[in-house]
C-alpha cells in the first residue's frame, strides 16, 4: 500500500512537471516552425493544461479501467468549476468581460448534454469516442476562426503572452518536447497503477479514486493558472482556462479513452457525476451572463457556494463508497 501511495504522489509530481516541459517545448518548437502565435496560444497552451488528464485516461483505458478513465475526465470538470473557480472567486471576485467566454459557456453546456446522451445506454463505444473527437475537431476549428476574428480579445491576449513566455532554442525545444512526452506516459502509468491498487485495497471503485484523488491531481495546472491570473488581475483568463479545459475533458479526454477501449458506464456516473457536472456548468453560465438582474461577476458568495458544493460532493463520495466493514 505504501508503494502504491508513493507511486500516486511521485506520478502526480512527475506528471505535472513533464506536462509543463512538454508544453514549453511544443510551444517553442511551433514558434520556430512558423506556427502563428495565436494558434500556439489557443491550441498548444490549451492542450497543455489537459495533457495530464489525456495521458491518465488513455493509460487507464488501455488497461481496462473504465471507471478511472471516466472519473478522471468528469471529475476534473467538477473540480475545475466547483473547487478552482470557487476558491479563486473567494480570493477575488471574477468579472466576465470576454465575448469568447460568453460563447464558450453555452457551448460547454451543449457539449455536456451530448456527453450525457451517450451515457444513457451504459457504454461509451468506439463510435461514441470517434464522435466526441470529431466534435472536438470542429470546436477547435471554430475557436481558431473566432480567435482570428477577435485578435484583441482579452483571453487571446493572455494566451499569446503565455505562448511567448518561455523562448528557447530549437534544439532545446525538441529535446523537451520528446522528453516531456515520454515522461508523461511513464508518470501516467505510475499514477494509474497506484490509484487502482489503492482502490482495490480499500474496496472502493476506481471511479471514486478517479473522481477524487486523480481528478484533483490532474487539475493542479488549472489551479496554478488560475492563481497566476488572479495575481495579474486577468479575470477572463481564469475562466478561459477552465472552460477550455472543460471542453478538452468532455470531448478529447473521454473521447480518446473510448476510441482506445469501450468504456463501461455505471449508472451513478449518469445520475450523480454527470448530473452534477451539468448543474455546475449551467450555474457558471448563469453567473457569467448575469441573468435576473445580476452583474456579470462571480462573487465571493458564489465562490463559497461552489466550494461548498465540491466539499459536500467529495464527502458524499467518501462516506457512501468506502465500505464500513472490512
Amino acid at each position: 500500500m505504501l508503494l502504491a501511495i508513493g507511486a500516486i504522489i511521485a506520478g502526480l509530481i512527475l506528471l505535472l512537471w513533464s506536462a509543463d516541459k512538454f508544453v514549453d517545448g511544443a510551444a517553442a518548437a511551433a514558434k520556430h516552425w512558423g506556427m502563428p502565435t495565436l494558434l500556439i496560444g489557443m491550441v498548444i497552451i490549451g492542450f497543455g493544461t489537459s495533457a495530464p488528464e489525456l495521458a491518465v485516461s488513455a493509460i487507464a483505458a488501455m488497461e481496462g479501467n473504465s471507471g478511472l478513465a471516466l472519473g478522471n475526465g468528469y471529475g476534473s470538470n467538477i473540480t475545475n468549476i466547483a473547487l478552482i473557480v470557487g476558491l479563486t472567486a473567494i480570493i477575488a471576485p471574477i468579472t466576465v468581460h470576454s465575448q469568447i467566454i460568453r460563447k464558450e459557456l453555452p457551448l460547454l453546456v451543449g457539449l455536456t448534454l451530448i456527453a450525457g446522451y451517450q451515457l444513457i445506454d451504459g457504454e461509451l463505444s468506439h463510435t461514441d469516442g470517434w464522435v466526441l473527437l470529431a466534435v472536438f475537431a470542429a470546436v477547435m476549428g471554430w475557436f481558431i476562426f473566432q480567435g482570428l476574428r477577435n485578435k484583441d480579445d482579452s483571453v487571446e491576449a493572455g494566451l499569446k503572452e503565455s505562448a511567448l513566455a518561455h523562448p528557447m532554442p530549437l534544439r532545446n525545444a525538441v529535446f523537451w518536447l520528446i522528453v516531456g512526452l515520454v515522461l508523461l506516459v511513464v508518470s501516467s502509468r505510475m499514477l494509474v497503477w497506484g490509484a487502482v491498487y489503492v482502490a482495490q485495497s480499500l474496496g472502493v471503485s476506481d471511479l471514486v479514486i478517479g473522481l477524487t484523488v486523480v481528478a484533483v491531481g490532474t487539475s493542479l495546472p488549472e489551479l496554478a493558472s488560475a492563481l497566476a491570473a488572479v495575481r495579474k488581475n486577468e479575470h477572463d483568463l481564469i475562466l478561459g482556462n477552465i472552460l477550455g479545459s472543460g471542453i478538452f475533458n468532455t470531448l478529447a479526454v473521454v473521447g480518446l479513452a473510448a476510441t482506445i477501449s469501450p468504456l463501461q458506464v455505471d449508472p451513478e456516473v449518469l445520475y450523480r457525476d454527470w448530473s452534477l457536472m451539468l448543474a455546475l456548468t449551467v450555474g457558471l453560465l448563469l453567473m457569467g451572463f448575469g441573468f435576473a438582474g445580476r452583474s456579470r461577476i462571480i462573487s465571493r458568495v458564489d465562490g463559497g457556494i461552489l466550494t461548498l458544493v465540491y466539499v459536500s460532493y467529495t464527502g458524499y463520495l467518501l462516506t457512501t463508497m468506502i465500505p464500513t466493514n472490512s
